[in-house]
This record gives C-alpha cells, sequence and structure tokens, in this order.
C-alpha cells in the first residue's frame, strides 16, 4: 500500500517543479520481465558458465580477444531485453515529461524501453548505451537486425565488410559514452529542482551526484525502492515499493 500523504507531497514537490530529473536503474525494467542487473548485466552473480567472472567475460577487451565468447553473455542480455517491453512505471514517465518540458530521464537500463515507452531521445541520457542497434567494429555501419542474429552463429557479422558487430552497450572496461556523460554534465551545471530516483542503488558517483547537488542546493529528493540503499534516509521521501506501484499513482496528481 502506497503511503498517501507521501505520495501527494512528492506529487506537490514534482508540480512546483520545472527542472526534474528522473534517475532509473534495473528496479524499474524488473515489472518487464527482466533480472535485476548487476553491472551491464544482472543476469548474473559469480562466475560464468565459463569459468570467468561477468566482468571478464562481458567486458571490452573479451570483445576483442574472444569475440564469440562475449557474445555469448551479449546474446543472453539481449534476449532478455527483446523479450520484454515497457511497464506501467515507464510510461507514467513519459506521461511526466510531456506534462513537464524541463523533465529528464538519466537512465543506467539498456533495454531501450524509456524510448519505446514515449520519452523523448532529446531529453533521455541513456548513460550505459542500449543494446540496439547493433554496428560494425570495423566500418561503423549500423544493423537494426538484432534479433535476427541472435538466431545465427555469433559473433554478428557485418553486411558490408565482414567485420564484427557489437551493441551500443558500455561493457565492463569501457568508458561512459562522451555525448551522454557530456549531456549530464551540462544538465547538473543548470541545476534541478527535484530529483528521483527509481529501482537503483544509485551506487556509481555519475548516479548519486545529481541527488546529493541537488539535496545541497535545496531541492526536492525522492526514491522508489523495494529495499532501502544507502541514500534513503537522506530522500525528503522515501517509497518501499515497485514503481509500478507508485508512479501511475503519482503522476495523475501532477
Amino acid at each position: 500500500m502506497v503511503d498517501q500523504a507521501l505520495l501527494m507531497q512528492t506529487a506537490a514537490a514534482l508540480r512546483h517543479a520545472q527542472r526534474i530529473l528522473i534517475i532509473t536503474g534495473a528496479g524499474l525494467s524488473a515489472d518487464s520481465g527482466l533480472p535485476t542487473y548487476r553491472g551491464v548485466g544482472g543476469l548474473y552473480n559469480g562466475m560464468t558458465d565459463d569459468g570467468l567472472p561477468i566482468e571478464m567475460a562481458l567486458s571490452g577487451p573479451m570483445l576483442r580477444r574472444d569475440p564469440a565468447l562475449c557474445w555469448k553473455y551479449v546474446a543472453q542480455l539481449a534476449t532478455a531485453c527483446l523479450g520484454g517491453q515497457p511497464n506501467e512505471a515507464h510510461y507514467a514517465i513519459a506521461q511526466l515529461q510531456r506534462l513537464k518540458p524541463e523533465c529528464w530521464v538519466l537512465t543506467q537500463n539498456v533495454d531501450g524501453y524509456h524510448r519505446a515507452a514515449g520519452s523523448p531521445p532529446e531529453r533521455l541520457i541513456e548513460i550505459h548505451g542500449r543494446i540496439a542497434p547493433l554496428f560494425c567494429q570495423s566500418c561503423a555501419a549500423q544493423d537494426p537486425e538484432l534479433s535476427v542474429h541472435l538466431q545465427r552463429p555469433l559473433p554478428p557479422l557485418c553486411r558490408t565488410c565482414g567485420g564484427i558487430l557489437r551493441p551500443s552497450v558500455v561493457l565492463f572496461e569501457e568508458m561512459l559514452p562522451e555525448l551522454a556523460l557530456q549531456t549530464l554534465h551540462d544538465e547538473m551545471a543548470k541545476g534541478f529542482d527535484a530529483v528521483l530516483s527509481i529501482g537503483t542503488t544509485a551506487s556509481f558517483p555519475y548516479i548519486h551526484e545529481p541527488v546529493l547537488r541537488t539535496r545541497i542546493c535545496g531541492g526536492f529528493t525522492a526514491e522508489i525502492n523495494p529495499v532501502a540503499t544507502d541514500h534513503s534516509a537522506q530522500m525528503d521521501a522515501f517509497f518501499r515499493a515497485r514503481a509500478v506501484h507508485v508512479m501511475s499513482q503519482l503522476v495523475s496528481h501532477i
């Protein structure tokens, strides 16, 4: 049961806020059937079938050294993403962005569900990239047919030059996408009136920094998570709940 007083307090804060940041993590997509991720993918805990830590198997160096092995785990992640669809909370977030033209989404998720739900790409920061489309590491050609390639021997090959394709996700030991990082820094420099963190432990500095900055500047901060995180006690509002149980109600009051 959602705390109605807390819901109304949060709705009022978002209603009066001009610049809003919504931070989303794997917990948001859990109700779409995706496992909660650890790192790039949380289909994994510890060692892989090949006896390697997932951080090694699903890494940039492994993609270069043994593309077939790396793609074995990329394919598991891709299959999970393609097997689900946006849930009610994704659509509620997109609705909030329609209501608030300066509402941004910063997501760690690579499933592409925010785009599918209608979040405007120009106000969406996919800080870990997204699973599709694929692109060629040799000639940079794009390939939109991820699902087709998953039915074929891996790694997938470019139809233009025969090079090895890869998804636009940030693998372990790779840098964050420069444009996404710059956009985040630019928007943080402008400041936010309110930040809503959903389904993430906010363990990365670039994820919890907007929360800390907003709190220091007197803005409103809220969190939706089934379990408390290191940041929950400092939030103005904490909903111990799943996003699908809160977001639609919340947006209906804005």
